[in-house]
């Protein structure tokens, strides 16, 4: 009730313009910020509230960008057939992660040969499927066609394909708009199965590609699909160096949006407004090794973004500071880690902490503000790996691995593995904690634990 009060508030205080600015043309520039003024306060407004609100993940690493939950009580131990609240079947292999809204489920699947949408309600009732367009499927065993997340602001939902499809669609799943980005920009290079999310500013929804090739981030508009603009992002790098894999964040900064975007070994900033760069920070790949595309994406912590960069010896996580202007590689990172890091899975953030789970199941718990670790442990070792990013609740660790194996330990203060639950099927997606519930995304069913 407080964001409609405040946006009514500021709508009302922009309603007054409309008949003085018509009798003064002096009052025109005032009503034109007004205007710009309003439609930032509401958007922010509302993703303030997401943010706040337990009830709501609204994209791929939740309401605060960096795969944890405040607040609630999650499951522990759970299976495919155990202590499951409810399944329901999914009609394909799709590898994104559900969002939440107001109780809503939202995810998206191929359905008989075509990208789709897919809406459940909170009792695991199917509500709707929207099919978009011919689906292209993955082409690696843990990727599919439907790898990047849906996004949504409370006003509607937007999804990306493998195959280009672009759509917008209501709550109802009824089709606002649809184009293909493929069409009209050629396929992608990436040696494996696209996987960057849409996400959202105040007007636009923004897709990347980054590969090698013309590299890009486009912005089209929430409402029509019309492109408002799109900015190239081409850096030369070692072989598959320009491959990206890490979806964008949105930021608020000095009442503007800004796009963060790793890839091509860079962080880059781009206004949000017309996709112009705003500043860059450099020298992540410092020996020029080949190889090295980016999959794990950053996230937010504070005031700074965690970068997550490499594989295998080569891996590093550094801390880059927001802001600034131009080349800030000399001067905006904050600490730099040259024997640690995640190739795959996207770490995840809680109250100051970050939390790395490898390929391979070796954990890490490191001080956000120093970059140095509190403590290190492993996960149980197989065959399998852990593709899936990692999601902190509860004080509780949730981390699945390929094989369908969620793992949940204790890591407030220490590592205390507390369970290991097979889910029965392929797990890719990120585990979703909202209201106490944990949503789990398989290759064939959505399973939802609730707490115990």
């Amino acid at each position: 009730m407080e964001r409609i009060a405040v946006g009514q508030v500021l709508l009302v205080f922009f309603e007054s313009f409309e008949v003085n600015s018509a009798m003064n043309p002096n009052l025109m520039q005032i009503k034109s910020a007004s205007r710009t003024l309003t439609i930032l306060s509401l958007f922010s407004i509302s993703i303030a509230w997401a943010a706040e609100n337990p009830n709501q993940w609204p994209r791929w690493r939740g309401p605060h960008d960096n795969g944890s939950a405040q607040g609630g009580t999650y499951a522990v131990a759970f299976s495919g057939t155990s202590n499951v609240l409810w399944k329901a079947s999914l009609p394909g292999k799709g590898c994104s992660t559900p969002i939440i809204w107001d109780q809503r489920i939202y995810l998206t699947a191929p359905a008989e040969g075509q990208d789709a949408v897919l809406a459940f309600d909170w009792s695991g009732k199917r509500l709707w499927e929207t099919r978009v367009g011919p689906e292209v499927a993955g082409k690696h065993q843990n990727g599919s066609g439907s790898n990047p997340s849906p996004v949504t602001d409370g006003s509607g939902v937007y999804v990306y394909f493998k195959s280009g499809h672009l759509a917008a669609l209501d709550f109802g799943g009824k089709l606002r708009w649809k184009t293909n980005l493929v069409e009209r920009y050629g396929k992608d290079t990436l040696y494996w199965d696209h996987g960057i999310s849409p996400v959202l500013t105040e007007k636009d929804v923004v897709i990347a590609r980054m590969h090698h090739g013309e590299s890009w981030l486009a912005a089209f508009d929430k409402q029509t699909g019309v492109m408002h603009w799109k900015a190239p992002r081409n850096y030369e790098t070692p072989v598959e160096g320009d491959h990206s894999y890490a979806s964008p964040i949105t930021v608020a900064r000095g009442g503007k949006q800004e796009i963060l975007v790793l890839g091509a070994q860079h962080l880059t900033a781009h206004d949000a407004a017309n996709g112009k760069v705003l500043w860059s920070c450099g020298d992540f790949n410092a020996k020029g090794r080949s190889y090295l595309p980016v999959v794990a994406s950053a996230l937010l912590e504070g005031d700074t973004i965690v970068v997550p960069y490499g594989r295998d010896k080569d891996c590093t996580l550094q801390a880059i500071k927001l802001g600034g202007s131009g080349d800030v590689t000399a001067s905006h990172r904050v600490w730099k880690r040259e024997d640690t890091g995640s190739f795959v899975p996207t770490p995840a953030a809680a109250q100051g902490r970050i939390y790395v789970v490898r390929d391979r199941g070796e954990v890490e718990c490191i001080d956000a503000t120093t970059g140095k670790t509190i403590w290190s442990d492993e996960l149980p070792k197989n065959r399998a790996s852990y593709y899936s990013s990692p999601t902190v609740a509860d004080g509780k660790l949730y981390a699945a691995r390929e094989d369908g194996v969620v793992f949940v330990a204790r890591v407030e203060r220490k590592f205390e593995l507390l369970a290991e639950n097979n889910m029965g099927e392929r797990i890719i997606a990120s585990p979703v904690p909202v209201a106490n519930r944990l949503l789990l995304r398989g290759e064939k069913h959505l399973f939802c634990i609730a707490a115990q």
